[in-house]
């Protein structure tokens, strides 16, 4: 009987070892819990290895905030080179923010788009091919942080007197630049000292080009050279010419890049806000 009894227990003993032994998975055995605790439910079909071509790449660099390249058409171009409101109640007290002759320094480019940035503000930046070419970088910069740019020609010459060929390579190859830097072509065209000709004309409206001079010089570029106050000077320019629909003329130099929070700060006191480009009608006929 004792042995009877030895030979029931053995076998209970030996069946629950066989009980308590987990499935393996993939042909391996899962560990034991530390607790004692049931091991969690492990599905046992093998994980398929991802393809080559769905591997996780690494995480790209944040890039910049795309830029808008279009805005409901609100303005249009006079004669003058103003810019007026294409609904007649729509709002005449504005201004065209410009710089001219750039891509020069990051520093002096920052400073401006800093300053257009905390006044809510668009610009437009005509820029030389030349210039373009020592930093296309730069010109990225000014595109990247959804500034608009425009055509200043590829030298800086006046082209009243060039040929006609020398006017195609001037305006069209800074056309070029911009769609291979940027991947936008311009729309806004400034001839140097605002000496044009019919033939630049022409040319302008085969590249699809908006033709403008200004209306209000800040004379940025021609002060005294024993100005003691260029900012100041810069700011009392534009505002002895100031008019609604003032199209102004500035540049990328140091005194004003130090006076455009002044100077914009007092435009916005005297009511006037500025003209987003994207919102001028480049097609339309200046009358």
């Amino acid at each position: 009987m004792k042995r009877t009894f030895a030979a029931i227990t053995l076998m209970s003993l030996l069946l629950a070892a066989c009980g308590s032994e987990s499935p393996s998975v993939n042909g391996e055995s899962p560990s034991p819990s530390a607790s004692g605790a049931p091991a969690p439910t492990v599905s046992t079909s093998p994980s398929p290895s991802p393809s080559p071509s769905l591997s996780p790449s690494p995480s790209p660099s944040p890039s910049p905030s795309p830029v808008p390249t279009e805005a409901p058409k609100a303005y249009k171009m006079n004669k003058n080179y103003d810019m007026i409101p294409i609904d007649p109640a729509g709002n005449k007290k504005v201004v065209l923010l410009t710089f001219d002759d750039g891509p020069k320094e990051k520093g002096m480019i920052d400073g401006l788009i800093n300053t257009l940035d905390k006044h809510k503000a668009k610009a437009i930046f005509f820029v030389n091919g030349y210039r373009i070419k020592e930093h296309p970088e730069l010109l990225k910069l000014i595109h990247d942080r959804g500034q608009v740019i425009g055509n200043h020609s590829y030298d800086h010459i006046s082209l009243r007197k060039e040929t006609n060929d020398k006017v195609d390579y001037q305006i069209g190859e800074v056309q070029k630049q911009v769609k291979e830097v940027t991947g936008t072509t311009p729309v806004f065209f400034r001839p140097p000292f605002g000496e044009g000709s019919d033939y630049v004309r022409e040319k302008a409206k085969k590249e699809n080009l908006l033709y403008m001079t200004w209306s209000n010089g800040s004379l940025d570029w021609d002060l005294p050279k024993n100005s003691t106050d260029k900012p100041q000077a810069v700011i009392d320019n534009v505002m002895k010419q100031l008019h609604p629909g003032s199209n102004i003329l500035m540049h990328e130099l140091a005194w004003t890049v130090e006076t455009l929070d002044n100077l914009l700060t007092q435009l916005e006191a005297k009511g006037y806000s500025f003209v987003d480009p994207r919102s001028i009608d480049t097609q339309q006929i200046p009358q």
